[in-house]
């Protein structure tokens, strides 16, 4: 009979381990403090719900999204779908790559995908909002790699908002990672994110879910469902035969093929976004400009200076995973 005894293991190694395996940063949390601090506390998704056993620590994994498709200025651009699915799927091998290393070493562990939605969550209505079972940007705050912005994407020192996330449950007794206590988002004060927004879903320190669903997986659930519904109430033969030799339906198949323009979609809110380091070397020059913006965007950002910090209800809400905030020059109209 041959025994698993666990290696002793350091977060330094653990982290090494990840990054050879190809992620570009790695945080991790303390399992209890997630379980402690769910985000949204009337509908708590925590490490214990996924798991009774091996949820101690939460490794938080991200890959950096290319900059080359992020200089395209189209949002529904599925030369940028197709890249970030890439970057996605490579980022869901090294995941997987870190778990059976983790259990090499003695310790079960469990991916947690930014694409996995709870089915008995889903109500009858494709364009529910669908959340995933574990909040990957808070678990990446409480990992120390960033904090959030001003529409609770994630925001790293290295690249911004620009990264994809995955996590790895554990219970490997090492060190945990703290979290920055100091807010990396310039907040409305600069609101480039609210101002690109197509379906203008950014509000303050908060997000339309449902509205930003239907640019962010513009070829998911919701697509299929609608489209499908419009072929079966077509009144004749030829009206469902044009619907199902559409543009839409071509769409529709390739995202079902990959999952680009399904698991990814719009990021014009992260392509802009001048935090990160990369944003002056790799981006600046290319997306500085936002066409999207207009006179009624800039009035609601207007509105939203001064009556956006501590004492308002969405940073309140969500304060411990923003961080303090610090005061900047407005950026002036049009930029």
């Amino acid at each position: 009979m041959s025994l698993m005894f666990k290696t002793a293991l350091t977060a330094a190694e653990v982290k090494a381990k990840a990054i050879e395996l190809g992620a570009d940063l790695v945080g991790i949390a303390d399992g209890k403090v997630l379980d402690a601090h769910p985000p949204y506390p009337a509908d708590p998704r925590r490490p214990s719900d996924i798991t009774e056993h091996d949820a101690g620590r939460v490794i938080v994994l991200a890959k950096k999204l290319n900059s080359g498709v992020a200089r395209i200025l189209a949002w529904n651009d599925r030369h940028k779908y197709y890249n970030d699915e890439l970057a996605l799927t490579m980022l869901e091998e090294s995941s997987l790559e870190l778990v059976y290393w983790l259990e090499d070493q003695g310790y079960p562990a469990i991916i947690v995908p930014p694409t996995h939605v709870d089915p008995w969550r889903y109500d009858d209505d494709p364009a529910q909002h669908m959340t995933t079972l574990l909040s990957l940007p808070h678990a990446a705050v409480e990992a120390g790699l960033g904090t959030l912005g001003l529409n609770l994407q994630l925001l790293t020192p290295q690249y911004g908002p620009r990264v994809v996330l995955t996590a790895v449950l554990c219970t490997v007794e090492v060190e945990c990672d703290t979290r920055m206590k100091e807010a990396l988002c310039l907040g409305p004060e600069c609101g480039r994110c609210l101002k690109t927004c197509p379906p203008d879903a950014v509000k303050a320190w908060d997000r339309d879910w449902p509205a930003c669903d239907t640019h962010r997986s513009p070829y998911g659930f919701a697509k299929l469902a609608g489209h499908i519904e419009s072929l079966i109430g077509a009144a004749t033969a030829e009206q469902r035969r044009e619907l199902l030799r559409s543009e839409t339906t071509f769409n529709l198949w390739q995202s079902i093929l990959r999952g680009a323009g399904a698991i990814t979609g719009c990021r014009r809110c992260a392509d802009v976004c001048p935090i990160g380091a990369d944003y002056e070397a790799m981006l600046k020059d290319a997306v500085d400009a936002i066409p999207e913006n207009t006179p009624a965007k800039e009035s609601r950002l207007a509105a939203m200076v001064g009556d956006a910090g501590a004492g308002s209800a969405g940073y309140d809400a969500q304060s411990r995973w923003i961080g303090e905030l610090k005061f900047y020059p407005r950026v002036a109209a049009g930029d």
